[in-house]
């Protein structure tokens, strides 16, 4: 039994250790810890949440909504304009980009919205109790919590450990969609009488399998080429798209093809 604690404990410690060197100090990146307390606190809200709800009135977060969703809209911006511009401006490929560990400027720029765009998806699991505090439990899909829950694990993982690269395609299509997203949001937050302007929403799901796709895409290509960058993590990516493609391929068919064939 020692001997499996031993090297359980050292397992854990090359994990701490064998990390990029530059991120490691900022914040929520060193150790799986602290990742690890806020998603078994997601997992307890998201469970406890609609029980402590159940004989409570929806909360009205209408002002909230609006400035949370177009905050995310401004950050999203943000970030999709650093990973365009920094890779552009370091010549990166978007066939086979290694990641640069140096400290050199567009280095440690990428590696910082990097780290922007890791902490925006722990940033996004106030979706998830704003949808409990309005009572909106329907919304509480296993789609929703999988990928909330999960993404701020895999961008860790990045951040930690590939703090660029081949990542920031990810971070760069991911970033665009979710300005298009929280602009949604945003205008539905505002009132019923924006509906008519929101005919797009099943557009902007059509989009999301889009990215995964093109994520897919670019993973497996750098999967069969002699490319400087982990085939873990083009792996774990491959596995991560696929799933969630099927998993929006189901909500598509359900919310938008089923329910046409049942009108007809």
């Amino acid at each position: 039994m020692a001997t499996i604690w031993q090297k359980i404990q050292q397992y854990y410690q090359s994990t701490l250790e064998n990390g990029d060197k530059r991120t490691d100090p900022w914040l929520l990146v060193y150790s799986p810890v602290p990742v690890a307390a806020i998603f078994l606190c997601y997992l307890f809200l998201v469970w406890s949440g609609p029980k402590f709800m159940k004989s409570r009135e929806p909360v009205n977060l209408r002002t909230v909504l609006i400035v949370y969703n177009f905050t995310m809209v401004c950050l999203s911006a943000y970030m999709f304009y650093e990973f365009f511009v920094t890779s552009y401006l370091a010549n990166y490929s978007y066939l086979c980009q290694p990641v640069d560990y140096s400290t050199s400027g567009l280095g440690l720029r990428m590696a910082s919205v990097c780290w922007w765009f890791f902490f925006s998806k722990v940033i996004e699991l106030l979706d998830t109790i704003f949808f409990i505090l309005r009572k909106k439990n329907s919304q509480l899909t296993f789609l929703h919590v999988y990928h909330h829950g999960t993404m701020i694990f895999n961008w860790w993982a990045g951040v930690k450990y590939v703090a660029g690269g081949q990542s920031f395609f990810i971070g760069m299509v991911n970033s665009f969609v979710h300005i298009v997203m929280y602009s949604y949001y945003g205008l539905a937050a505002i009132g019923p009488h924006m509906q008519r302007y929101l005919w797009w929403k099943r557009y902007l799901t059509a989009l999301q399998l889009l990215q995964f796709l093109a994520m897919i895409i670019h993973t497996t290509y750098n999967l069969f080429t002699d490319c400087d960058f982990p085939d873990t993590m083009n792996m774990v990516v491959f596995l991560y798209c696929v799933s969630l493609v099927l998993l929006f391929s189901n909500f598509y068919y359900r919310s938008y093809l089923a329910r046409k064939s049942k009108k007809a």
